[in-house]
């Protein structure tokens, strides 16, 4: 029966090849808009280490890695992509054997590929859209956002694969298909059409070509200026992912060259930080695990990333008169709620990098405004003049090891470890406890270590988080300065923030040591028979994963197997390791007044609900902020470091 032939007689080839063309003009400029905007933004190389970035969008476009996590969403989104992936390869070899008398459709091929398989991919496709309205309009999560728009997307989608089964089922109909049973769903379709006459199965099926034809252009012509972008902006976006350590986040800045320190127009960001906002796909799972939007803080991740979208799409993009981000799209207050915790990042199914533009909003903010809260403001100072953010304490760096024998750098030599104590754990009184066990078990165990005492001053993470990468330049120099004057290249620490930017910022500046968190090297002295047991835990412990040491350096098993070693009953808690919840501190909210809710006791809620007696950390911040919600929460429940319970399970009797 005919197929490209209109009924009063004319060529329809020419017509269709006419609407196909118009259709990808459409497409095409669409897209040519939206990159005129992305390449507004600064430089930044993403094209580097090409196989491993393909094996990526594998993964995680084709694979589906993150989406998977919530197993329904994944299912019917794999069930919709490659339903139109099989039917586009479907379309395609249609058009070669009719247009170009490539004759392929034939055979084995026919039966199982253009018939059967295309078929079953088909009625794929038509689940997982019907799955997608389910979830979308019947139950639909908090984090989702439903339009009109929505509606028309879902609409055309459907209707092309039905018109499509429509037309089958037409066509085996009229034919009288011998093999029709390979085409199971076009077959079933086709005892629709059973009474009709074969004037009126042709009348039908040459109407529904060409319904269906303008529908899959229009479509096709439709996406750049929708939602359905994200089939190509969101593994483009996977591909332009940040191959650097996950804790390597944020660049440094010339500040002798700037122009600007940091972001205030939208352009102040790199084309890619632009390029990601049009590659969100709203699904909101960045809000589902964002602590401040948990505690009714002001920051959304999910419209952060919107609301720069709609500056992007809406305002100028060119010259001096550029309006400020913050103030018209963004509230300043979104940025300052932020805990830097990379929460949003890891959840991301399109690998969206918030934290970066977030801090540099912040950036301009601080550097270039001096407008950020006063409680960060007073830290800042204090790290300007006493080398630490804790205004008006007492303590100096030396207290908390007066009666220990704790050798120092300066009257020691040939040392093996630099022991990097950190602010709060020298300068805290509770967090001196760590420093001292810590201390403790390094003598039992033997190992060639000293401390900096007086001449060791804050790496700068607070400043650099905060915004002041002036500020932390200066101090990360300073600091690598001392540390190679003792030709230091081992360093341990009880901070994650210290392991992170020793780690991961440091490098920027030329400072290159081997770095590793007292949870790895507790460990190591365990394995090794350095450490013995002498007295196993009895309590039954939770352990809280810090974010810069779990997701921002992937340090999970460590801490628990101290715990297991010690005899403790470990019960997790229901969000940890890389969903593990943030204490509240990251980001220098250590050093921000809380209002409102707070993230502390949230997460010491959720510690206290496993029935525990014990909460374990790993970072004096923390424990800062474990001890003062579990307080809030419970009587009766410690907080205490894996240092402290390794000390007890170790001491000689």
């Amino acid at each position: 029966m005919p197929t490209r032939e209109i009924y009063w007689n004319i060529d329809a080839h020419a017509l269709i090849y006419l609407f196909f063309a118009m259709a990808l003009v459409v497409f095409g400029y669409g897209i040519y808009i939206r990159y005129k905007r992305w390449v507004k933004g600064r430089d930044d190389v993403r094209w580097d280490q090409l196989k491993t970035r393909l094996k990526l969008v594998n993964r995680y476009a084709l694979g589906h890695a993150r989406i998977l996590t919530d197993r329904y969403s994944g299912i019917f989104h794999l069930f919709i992509l490659f339903g139109f992936i099989i039917l586009f390869i479907g379309t395609l070899v249609v058009m070669v054997h009719a247009d170009f008398n490539v004759h392929i459709m034939q055979g084995w091929f026919y039966l199982y590929f253009q018939s059967l398989t295309l078929d079953i991919f088909g009625l794929l496709a038509i689940i997982g859209i019907l799955m997608a309205m389910v979830k979308r309009y019947l139950f639909k999560p908090a984090r989702l956002n439903t339009s009109i728009y929505d509606g028309v997307i879902f609409t055309a989608l459907l209707a092309i694969l039905i018109t499509g089964f429509l037309l089958e089922g037409l066509r085996i109909a009229g034919t009288n298909d011998p093999w029709a049973l390979w085409s199971p769903v076009g077959y079933a379709v086709s005892l629709l059409f059973a009474s009709m006459s074969q004037v009126q199965l042709e009348f039908w099926h040459g109407l529904l070509w060409w319904s269906h034809m303008f529908l899959a252009f229009g479509t096709v012509a439709y996406i750049p200026y929708s939602k359905l972008m994200h089939m190509f902006s969101a593994p483009a976006n996977i591909f332009f992912q940040s191959l650097k350590p996950k804790g390597q986040i944020l660049e440094p800045i010339d500040v002798e060259t700037a122009e600007t320190l940091g972001a205030r127009k939208l352009t102040d960001l790199t084309w890619k930080q632009m390029f990601e906002l049009d590659a969100c796909t709203e699904c909101g799972r960045c809000q589902d695990v964002c602590p401040a939007f948990a505690a009714d803080q002001p920051l959304s991740p999910k419209n952060f990333i919107l609301d720069l979208r709609n500056h992007m799409h809406t305002q100028a993009l060119e010259g001096e008169e550029q309006p400020d981000v913050v103030g018209l799209s963004i509230k300043a207050e979104t940025l300052w709620a932020c805990t830097t915790c990379r929460a949003c990042m890891e959840a991301c199914p399109v690998f969206v990098e918030h934290v970066p533009s977030i801090i540099d909003f912040r950036r301009y903010q601080v550097m270039e405004l001096a407008e950020f809260p006063e409680t960060m403001q007073e830290a800042t100072r204090s790290l300007e003049a006493r080398g630490h953010p804790y205004k008006g304490t007492q303590a100096s760096r030396t207290d908390w090891y007066r009666d220990l024998e704790v050798p120092e750098m300066a009257n020691s030599s040939d040392v093996e470890y630099l022991f990097w104590v950190g602010c709060s754990a020298a300068l805290d009184e509770r967090n001196q406890k760590i420093a001292r066990a810590f201390a403790e078990l390094l003598n039992r165990a033997q190992v060639s270590y000293a401390v900096l005492g007086s001449e060791e001053k804050c790496t700068g993470d607070p400043a650099r988080r905060m915004g002041n990468e002036y500020l932390f330049e200066m101090m990360a120099k300073e600091n690598i300065e001392v540390l190679d004057s003792y030709e230091v290249k081992k360093i341990i620490t009880v901070c994650p923030h210290c392991l992170n930017t020793f780690k991961n910022d440091y490098p920027q500046f030329g400072g290159n040591y081997e770095v590793k968190h007292h949870s790895e090297f507790l460990e190591e002295l365990l394995e090794a028979g350095h450490l013995n047991i002498s007295k196993e835990l009895k309590d039954s412990i939770t352990y809280h994963d810090p974010c810069y040491l779990g997701r921002y350096n992937e340090v999970y098993d460590e801490p628990r197997l101290i715990l297991e070693k010690s005899g403790g009953e470990i019960k997790e808690m229901d969000k940890h390791k890389e969903e593990s919840f943030c204490c509240g501190a990251g980001g220098g909210r250590a050093f921000a007044e809380e209002t409102g809710t707070r993230i502390n006791h949230l997460r010491a809620e959720q510690a206290v609900d496993t029935g525990a007696s014990v909460v374990a950390t790993s970072c004096p911040f923390c424990m800062t902020m474990m001890e003062d919600g579990v307080k809030a929460k419970s009587e009766g429940v410690k907080v205490l470091d894996i240092a402290e319970l390794l000390a007890q399970a170790t001491k000689k009797e």
